[in-house]
């Protein structure tokens, strides 16, 4: 190995650390600079088909695709190993099983989730965090379904799926849900009308701050299909098999998930970076404020839209964007030119509501619904498998199955 390189070390194969990844392979030339990329496991995951995962509407390995199939192993050093700490002032990443020099720095971790502190939701609650958690979940929901169907007195809320939180991942999720459960009634001969799927969001409407008519649509829709939403009600605590609401009513169930927040990864806070609800408000070019050579990127970034002055949307479109700006800048610090501000491309945002419907905008006003949409949705998710790995990955990974 040549050491004279600059080797520019990326953190978290998520969809931010991959695109970087790829782009940076496209803009340097092997004599440029080492590249190397770390991530817990050897594959990268669909974070968007996580909820899927989850109601178990597609399997494991469709949302899932190995790094070394997208990623040249040639041209890119694979690191399989978690990240306990950056060490900024010595440039160094400590692992569990070692720790990486760097001249540069891309932190692309991803998320965690954020219980709010709500009593008992750690302990009590299923995430959609990672594929092995929605695959628990899955698999408990099913096993929730045989169990009922095998025991004499078997209480009917075991049958119950309650969902905490409204915000765009909890509909995504009971979406799929409408779908699944209605199969296992069938698989397991169980009357429809004794598996409850429930939706709580302490907020007045679920979908805070989406267009009211789009949300409107999303309510009624799946209202149709059996889902209940108890909007505006507080989650004052999470029981083994129970919210608590408002201090005083109780809702069972025999699965509860909880998707009501996330947060930046907690090795940010670990590696002493200033945060704002564990994330780092980067500067415009997506470099940590006072750390010219370290670039946050996705779920740990706060990047700031001038003109409203608030942040971005922290979504996957927006993470795939960032992986340009940041490749662009990383190329120009090894070349001594300006670096470039981040500019987001607001495509809009489609929310899917089950296999053929869904809801949104595209080119960030124009409304959609339906098939349409779910066609849309889609066309997103195909957009990014494309854009990571070509017409191969597509054909691999790709939706392109009918309604």
């Amino acid at each position: 190995m040549n050491t004279n390189k600059p080797r520019i070390v990326v953190l978290g194969a998520g969809y931010a650390g991959m695109m970087t990844t790829k782009r940076l392979t496209q803009k340097l030339n092997p004599e440029e600079a080492e590249i190397v990329l770390v991530n817990k496991h050897n594959y990268h995951y669909q974070t968007t088909w996580l909820h899927e995962v989850a109601a178990g509407t597609i399997n494991t390995n469709q949302a899932r695709v190995m790094i070394s199939d997208v990623i040249n192993p040639d041209r890119v050093r694979l690191v399989y190993d978690s990240v306990v700490k950056v060490k900024k002032d010595e440039k160094r990443v400590e692992l569990e099983n070692g720790e990486l020099e760097y001249d540069y720095l891309v932190v692309a971790l991803g998320f965690e989730t954020n219980t709010f502190g709500i009593k008992g939701m750690k302990e009590n609650a299923f995430f959609i965090q990672d594929v092995d958690s929605c695959r628990h979940i899955n698999e408990h929901i099913e096993y929730q379904f045989a169990k009922y169907n095998n025991e004499e007195n078997a209480e009917d809320h075991s049958l119950n799926i309650l969902v905490g939180g409204g915000g765009f991942t909890g509909i995504e999720f009971v979406g799929e849900l409408a779908e699944k459960v209605p199969k296992l009634c069938r698989k397991y001969d169980i009357d429809p009308a004794k598996a409850r799927i429930i939706n709580v969001e302490a907020a007045p409407s679920i979908m805070p701050g989406f267009d009211e008519d789009l949300v409107d649509y999303a309510r009624k829709s799946l209202q149709e299909r059996g889902v209940e939403f108890r909007e505006g009600a507080k989650i004052s605590e999470c029981k083994e098999d129970a919210f608590v609401i408002n201090d005083e009513e109780e809702i069972k169930a025999g699965t509860i998930v909880w998707t009501g927040g996330v947060t930046g990864n907690s090795v940010l806070g670990e590696s002493g970076f200033e945060l704002t609800k564990g994330k780092v408000t980067v500067e415009d070019t997506l470099q940590a404020p006072g750390n010219e050579n370290i670039f946050v990127l996705g779920d740990c970034a706060w990047v700031m839209n001038k003109e409203d002055g608030k942040p971005y949307p922290p979504n996957a479109q927006g993470a795939i964007q960032h992986a340009t700006t940041c490749a662009n800048n990383i190329k120009a610090l090894l070349h001594g030119e300006s670096l470039e501000p981040f500019v987001f491309d607001n495509k809009g945002v489609v929310a899917s509501l089950g296999k053929s419907d869904a809801m949104g905008t595209v080119f960030s006003d124009k409304k959609l619904y339906g098939k349409t949409a779910a066609s849309m949705k889609k066309v997103v998710d195909n957009r990014y498998i494309l854009m990571l790995g070509g017409p191969k990955l597509f054909l691999k990974k790709g939706k392109i199955r009918p309604f």
